[in-house]
């Protein structure tokens, strides 16, 4: 009867080693099956531009080369790795390689949330928590930077949160993360502001003959933190490149993904606050002082950006994973000893299966499936029009930025917003969403504008259609384009 208690727990612990790796095989191949919706964000295309840029320059960029309005003035990529990778992935299998890529890091972002949550409340509880986050940040989950940086962004703070529950410092052998965060995208500045308050819940917790000593540790550990974070092509400057975005005051209001939470209409994020607000009086949850402070701070910064929602969604279980599992004990089976080698070679040999599935999965799907971008962020039939009457200035819509300079067509503007600054972009948008439709003549003279390419339900043309000079030669579903009626007398297109 003990022997097979004993071989009951060990085919246990190796069916639990296994669901970390499970669960992230689901989620890469859900998003794989969804692939086309990780291809809807115009900035996709600048992202996978740069990082062609590099590869082939083997240099880093330090000024615009993509606009005619900011031509030379100074600028940063502060995703150049995620950048990289994009470009190297799109040039091997196109619009297949960053889908595999996005997907991929879901996956590991997925695992690691699980591995690390497991060990407080259990995998049942753990697995909840991760499709929880899956589903508060779908909406978020695109080809771009900020997906790549996910899984790093979990793992620190997990790695953070576990000191801290053992009431030590964190290892200098996690300081590469930080790094390799800084390199991938902005959003590692979180993993640098969260240092502080975590730091105090292991103080908190400390003997009070080592609490000083304990604190200077974290503090040498923030510092050292800060320095590896510069560890990147551009130095002390990709510290104030990811922070530039934060300096642009009422435009990230207008921006989607930095606009604030709306609860005009029930939202996922809305039903988790609720949810979590309601667990925690029908069950009398009791937290730390440090630990109210980052659900706190994690739930402003969901309220005030929609793009923090990522943030909340998956750092939320693991600030609450160590009360969850104080309040829920998972039973603890009697020792069964060392796990034998035969034991360990099982559970690798279940791993590699899982992986050779999912891999062998995505060959299939791929055989039959072309992945293609959304239609609505790519005017490819009306920038045909403009390259072939050899148009020089567009003034393009914000969201066919992206597109133009993936076409080598300098664009008036793009995605980019810290290059152009609160003012150009809040001027652009008043003007042509019909705030300041007076504004819409001046920057097309100030910037000698030789055409415009704007969408087609937004106010602009129409605005344009009564604008003394300027002329409608093509419209379709997506979008417009005006031409001044000065420009070369051509037979004007038709309109589809």
């Amino acid at each position: 009867m003990s022997l097979s208690f004993a071989n009951s727990i060990a085919v246990q612990g190796r069916a639990r080693a296994l669901v970390p790796l499970c669960v992230g095989a689901g989620a890469y191949l859900f998003f794989l099956f969804l692939g086309d919706t990780l291809l809807q964000d115009s900035d996709s295309f600048w992202q996978i531009k740069i990082g062609q840029w590099i590869l082939d320059h083997r240099a880093m960029p330090m000024i615009d080369f993509y606009s005619f309005t900011r031509t030379g003035a100074p600028w940063i990529s502060t995703s150049w790795l995620s950048q990289v990778a994009f470009a190297f992935s799109h040039a091997q299998w196109g619009w297949a390689g960053p889908v595999i890529l996005t997907a991929a890091a879901v996956a590991l972002t997925v695992a690691i949330l699980v591995y690390l949550l497991e060990v407080h409340i259990g995998a049942p509880r753990a697995v909840l928590f991760a499709m929880l986050a899956l589903l508060l940040s779908i909406h978020h989950v695109l080809a771009r930077p900020h997906i790549l940086a996910l899984p790093v962004m979990v793992a620190w703070v997990g790695l953070l949160m576990a000191a801290a529950s053992r009431r030590s410092a964190p290892s200098w052998t996690w300081l590469p993360l930080m790094a390799l965060w800084a390199n991938l995208h902005g959003g590692f500045v979180l993993g640098l502001a969260l240092i502080g308050p975590i730091s105090l819940e292991a103080v908190e917790h400390a003997e009070k003959g080592r609490r000083l000593a304990l604190f200077m540790r974290w503090v040498l550990f923030g510092i050292v933190a800060l320095i590896a974070s510069c560890c990147t092509p551009y130095g002390w400057r990709t510290l104030q490149g990811a922070t530039n975005i934060l300096s642009l005051g009422e435009l990230l209001t207008l921006i989607v993904e930095w606009m604030p939470a709306n609860f005009a209409t029930f939202t996922p994020f809305e039903g988790a606050l609720l949810a979590l607000i309601a667990f925690g009086y029908y069950r009398g949850l009791v937290l730390s002082a440090p630990r109210i402070f980052l659900i706190l701070f994690l739930t402003w910064s969901a309220l005030s950006h929609v793009r923090s929602i990522d943030a909340f969604a998956f750092l939320v279980p693991l600030v609450l994973a160590k009360p969850l599992g104080e309040m829920f004990p998972q039973p603890q089976p009697e020792a069964a000893g060392a796990e034998s080698w035969p034991g360990r070679y099982v559970t690798a040999l279940g791993a590699l299966m899982i992986v050779a599935a999912s891999w062998t999965s995505t060959s299939l799907y791929l055989g039959h499936h072309r992945f293609t971008f959304t239609m609505t962020q790519t005017p490819v039939a009306a920038v045909d029009l403009l390259e072939q009457r050899k148009v020089q200035r567009v003034f393009n819509a914000y969201q066919f930025g992206g597109y133009l300079i993936s076409r080598n067509i300098p664009v008036f503007v793009d995605g980019r917003a810290e290059l152009y600054g609160e003012k150009f972009i809040m001027d652009f948008f008043k003007a042509t969403e019909g705030k300041k439709p007076e504004l819409l003549p001046r920057l097309l003279d100030e910037h000698k504008i030789d055409a415009t390419l704007l969408g087609a339900d937004a106010p602009g043309p129409q605005i344009l259609d009564q604008l003394r000079g300027w002329k409608r030669i093509y419209a379709d579903d997506i979008a417009v384009i005006h031409v001044r009626d000065t420009a070369d007398g051509a037979t004007a297109a038709p309109s589809k």
